[in-house]
């Protein structure tokens, strides 16, 4: 072969290896693109799910909060208790009803509702959510908060299906009781005298705050007493997370309402129920407390 056509083939390979080059760096550089646009992707999605999960507590919040008050309502309206305060709580934040009846304070604080509120904020980050297997619940801890329990399968997914979460969300939320009314003292006065739940400041006792602490009708935590969810189911049993009250019988004869000579522990008070009972010097005249009592409040 002349030099000439040495040459020739010397180029021609040099131009193939330069092609080839240039096609495995576009090759490579668009990969390089590809994966840091999944990467943003990815990161974008992960800083929206961080902010679901932040403010899923908040929406559980307002949730029980207004189921909560939407029994309270409810109780009043009709003079009943509920037969199963869980099972109300989830027909309200499932379906926004109790006994099948609508309540307007639900609207914006059902599942179904949350769930449209994240898919709007989905929306821009071009993605979309999905929830299956919500269950929800209501417990108490301590006698003076309720605990609320969201749990779900929650599937976050890119529109363009470049990623995907597939999680089990656990979420909850504590709302105090001091938000709200004792059912006992509405119910049993026909509404004229309501209470609401204000913890004692005091911890121990002695006439002079026993008398403070009983003419506010102040709330103590006791295992002899129901705890607020039983409240609202009526029941008047001892609970670890029980609490309880003296009844102003003052209030409830001012409202015309005639008052019975037995311990004025709410739970007592306001139930068949009528244990030996005495009065105690230096109270007012219709303070009368049960003897099983007395050592409680430093009467014995």
């Amino acid at each position: 072969m002349n030099p000439r056509g040495k040459k020739g083939v010397f180029f021609t390979a040099m131009v193939i290896v330069i092609i080839s080059l240039l096609g495995v760096s576009y090759l490579f550089y668009s990969n390089l693109q590809n994966r840091e646009a999944v990467h943003n992707r990815i990161s974008t999605m992960n800083n929206y799910l961080v902010s679901i999960e932040k403010n899923l507590p908040r929406q559980l919040y307002i949730s029980g909060f207004r189921a909560v008050f939407s029994v309270e309502s409810r109780i009043t309206e009709t003079g009943n208790f509920v037969s199963d305060i869980n099972s109300s709580l989830n027909e309200l934040f499932f379906n926004g009803t109790i006994y099948s009846e609508p309540r307007e304070i639900m609207a914006g604080a059902t599942m179904s509702d949350i769930l449209d509120s994240m898919n709007s904020n989905a929306e821009k980050v071009n993605a979309v959510i999905n929830i299956s297997d919500a269950q929800f619940s209501v417990s108490q801890i301590d006698p003076w908060s309720l605990r609320f329990v969201l749990t779900m399968n929650l599937i976050l997914s890119d529109r363009e299906n470049l990623v995907r979460w597939n999680k089990t969300e656990i979420v909850e939320s504590f709302v105090p009781i001091t938000d709200f009314e004792d059912p006992f003292y509405a119910l049993n006065t026909n509404n004229l005298v309501t209470n609401n739940i204000t913890r004692t400041p005091y911890t121990t006792f002695g006439q002079d705050n026993l008398s403070a602490h009983a003419l506010n009708s102040y709330y103590k935590s006791s295992a002899k007493a129901p705890s607020f969810l039983d409240r609202l189911e009526g029941k008047t049993s001892p609970n670890p997370n029980g609490i309880e009250s003296f009844v102003n019988l003052n209030e409830l004869s001012s409202q015309g309402i005639a008052i019975e000579e037995k311990s004025a522990i709410d739970y007592i008070y306001f139930s068949s129920n009528d244990p030996p009972n005495t009065h105690i010097s230096g109270m007012p005249s219709w303070f009368r407390i049960d003897n099983d009592h007395l050592a409680d409040y430093n009467l014995a």
